[in-house]
């Protein structure tokens, strides 16, 4: 296994200088100069625009500034932004925090719904139950997720004026960052005002973003255990008179999850790159809200360091499902 993660790690390097390749080759095709953008609205004249590119280096040829870039970054610099007027790591480390608490709160809402919801449907094969669940899974997988997350702004903000429509926190609720996650520092300092404030407002954004989620995870779920449930090692476990629940979670699941596990790993390797849509429209000031932020003001360096940030994020979720893998059948081994 250490051997299987050691090579993994190597493999990262060559993986993140492709990324890092394509996304400046992108970004250099988006149409737009980025000290205009960063100067729009100021009295400018040529000559100080050719100055301020100069600053940034923006004035040399494009392999050039690739090369230049890369030599700053196996130094550890990822540049500064030219939107925030800081170096990128620091703005990337203000926004990552929230982008993950949004993702923990989807992955953990996703995966406690549909394994539950996809386990009961295989049980219930060709029943109502099943049938009503199968109609959900479609509609989830069907319906985006700017849609969804309209619609219940639209009912629980607008009509309803039950939850609050966007950001992070109330205004005027006081509380100091610790972490940057506001659950765990509203709980830390016992500010449980804060928590509920913080709570409501990550109700709706982590609904929509594990809809989709969701409703795969269960349709895998109910598939894995329909192939299991008829193998001779769960007629065997009824044979020998385990409960019906030993047998379902011991047996029929836990062999079931394999397959299970690879979907939720996926997903959850690219939740952070699909939180954009949700985070632009709650409002949510975590990495997709940045991003968009990054491509509307061209600010190269920024969105490439935010892209790396996505792709190490993926990698690890992938090494992780390996990992889970073997010890989830210990058959598995990785040499």
């Amino acid at each position: 296994m250490l051997r299987y993660l050691l090579r993994r790690l190597l493999l990262l390097g060559p993986v993140l200088l492709g990324i890092s390749l394509i996304t400046f080759i992108l970004m250099q095709l988006i149409p737009g100069d980025p000290v205009a953008i960063m100067l729009q609205g100021e009295a400018s004249s040529p000559q100080d625009l050719q100055r301020i590119r100069a600053a940034w280096g923006l004035d040399q040829p494009a392999a050039v500034q690739y090369l230049s870039y890369l030599a700053h970054l196996l130094s550890g610099d990822f540049g500064r932004s030219f939107m925030r007027q800081q170096p990128v790591l620091p703005v990337i480390a203000d926004a990552l925090p929230a982008t993950i608490e949004l993702a923990l709160a989807s992955l953990l809402i996703a995966t406690v719904i549909a394994i539950p919801l996809g386990c009961f449907s295989a049980l219930k094969h060709r029943t109502a139950l099943d049938r009503a669940v199968t109609v959900l899974t479609v509609l989830g997988i069907s319906m985006p997720g700017f849609w969804i997350g309209l619609l219940l702004v639209l009912l629980f903000s607008v009509t309803l004026n039950w939850l609050p429509a966007s950001g992070r926190l109330e205004f005027g609720v006081g509380l100091e960052p610790i972490t940057g996650f506001y659950l765990l520092d509203s709980l830390l300092q016992g500010n449980f005002d804060a928590f509920g404030d913080a709570l409501a407002h990550l109700v709706m954004p982590a609904f929509v973003l594990g809809t989709a989620m969701a409703a795969l995870t269960a349709r895998m779920t109910r598939s894995s255990m329909l192939e299991v449930m008829h193998q001779e090692y769960v007629t065997s476990a009824r044979a020998k008179g385990l409960r019906e629940r030993a047998v379902i979670v011991g047996h029929m699941l836990r062999n079931a999850l394999l397959p299970v596990v690879t979907i939720i790993g996926i997903q959850a390797g690219t939740i952070l790159g699909g939180a954009v849509v949700v985070e632009t429209i709650f409002a949510w000031p975590g990495l997709g809200r940045l991003t968009v932020q990054a491509i509307s003001a061209r600010d190269y360096f920024l969105l490439q360091g935010i892209v790396l940030c996505f792709a190490l994020t993926r990698v690890f979720f992938n090494v992780l499902v390996d990992v889970l893998y073997s010890l989830l059948d210990p058959r598995i081994r990785f040499s």
